[in-house]
């Protein structure tokens, strides 16, 4: 963590800490993933003895847990108590108004939201109550929000009370450097450690400032940079050799892990079970396709090498009984990939991609997005005529190979889904 940094908190917390002065009624500190938010919050609040209650906005899935928590942590559980089966905002304000003219706040107290975008996803008016809390509630508190998007794409359409804003930026090289050569392993030297260190980060720095994967990383490739040491082959002070065994390594995880293809706890166990699975990957690792875009285009594959008359076989869980006589290939000689992929209907599309992605997904236009960009990137190929009015048609333009890497980073089994392979 960046001296500058815990000055600037430091400094920002204590202007607005002084005992019985009423601080800014909010609060809004934003920064990437793992850049040290909670932690500095959490520390200053503990060590200045604040009076505060920190709130995970994913773990509070209704806001009457979230109301019952603040109470509870302020006042007492029978203040909690008196919040109605299904609290409204309201309901809060007038209980919250109630203890705290009994019990009247010596200094600031401080409610911390965690992962507080997800209070965009909740009732309109939560958002801008919390953030003037203060003023409803007449009473000395504080809402300090933990948010890793900015604050222009949090606001709400509706206009409200604007918090105070305050960054944290990124981990410089040097500052990663200090913090992850504190978990040194205890069988090797501090000096060594550090060196290995410094090589992961020239690696993984210019495509990864996230400080848990970088810690993650660490930890899986430390045993592959060991073990010229511990066979004697190289000496730990020789870093120039250490570099040349663990640079190829290194690389071919940063193709595979960093360019959103496969995630370090599948890099791990495909490095233990499947040694040849890699090769694949790392020819298609240009791609870079968000989460469902793959799912869209595997359910693109699957409709144009699967006869349209097979996907009640594959795609329904209640099929009934379908006789395998009929069902297999008759006086089919000719596989389907040999003779090229087939077009289908955006419906027919739409139907095998919510069959086989793992989540509910509603039809949004970012589903269809998707497949204009798709068809952008000339992974699916639009067929239609300009007199054409009916729904579009589409071909699948990618190969076999291509598929199989897209369908791995997503834990798909895309054989058992062919007809060519039954």
């Amino acid at each position: 963590m960046s001296s500058t940094l815990v000055w600037s908190l430091k400094r920002s917390v204590i202007v607005f800490i002084q005992p019985q002065q009423y601080c800014y009624p909010s609060l809004f500190i934003y920064g990437h993933r793992a850049s040290g938010k909670s932690h500095v919050v959490n520390v200053f609040m503990k060590d200045l003895e604040l009076p505060h209650v920190t709130v995970s906005c994913v773990e509070c899935v209704s806001v009457a847990l979230l109301f019952e928590k603040v109470l509870q942590s302020f006042f007492s559980g029978d203040a909690a108590s008196l919040l109605p089966r299904s609290p409204s905002l309201s309901d809060f304000v007038r209980i919250y108004r109630q203890q705290s003219s009994r019990s009247p706040a010596k200094q600031t107290r401080y409610i911390v939201m965690e992962k507080a975008e997800l209070l965009r996803d909740a009732d309109v008016n939560l958002l801008p109550a919390l953030l003037r809390l203060q003023e409803l509630v007449k009473d000395n508190v504080s809402v300090i929000l933990l948010s890793e998007i900015v604050w222009d794409k949090f606001r709400p359409n509706t206009g409200c009370f604007e918090p105070l804003l305050l960054h944290f930026p990124d981990y410089s090289k040097g500052e990663l450097q200090q913090i992850l050569s504190t978990d040194q392993h205890p069988s090797y030297s501090a000096e060594f450690y550090s060196s290995y260190i410094n090589m992961l980060l020239g690696v993984f720095y210019p495509v990864c400032r996230d400080l848990r994967e970088l810690r993650h990383l660490a930890a899986l490739n430390f045993s592959k940079f060991c073990e010229p040491v511990a066979a004697g082959k190289v000496k730990e002070t020789d870093t120039h050799k250490l570099w040349k065994y663990i640079e190829p390594h290194l690389k071919k995880a940063m193709q595979t892990v960093y360019l959103g293809e496969v995630s370090s706890l599948q890099w791990e166990q495909m490095e233990e079970h499947e040694t040849g699975a890699l090769r694949g990957l790392s020819a298609h690792t240009h791609v870079e396709l968000p989460y469902y875009s793959k799912f869209l285009l595997i359910a693109a594959y699957l409709a144009s090498y699967n006869p349209a008359r097979t996907d009640k076989r594959f795609f329904m869980k209640h099929h009934g009984k379908i006789r395998k006589t009929n069902f297999l290939k008759k006086n089919e000689k000719t596989s389907n990939h040999l003779l090229g992929p087939k077009p289908f209907p955006l419906d027919r599309l739409l139907a095998i991609f919510y069959s086989v992605v793992d989540s509910r997904v509603a039809p949004t236009a970012s589903i269809f997005s998707q497949i204009s960009s798709l068809v952008t990137l000339q992974l699916l190929t639009l067929i239609s005529r300009d007199d054409q009015l009916d729904t579009p048609k589409y071909k699948c333009a990618v190969s076999l190979d291509f598929i199989s890497v897209i369908s791995r980073t997503v834990n798909f089994d895309i054989v058992k889904y062919l007809y060519d392979f039954l």
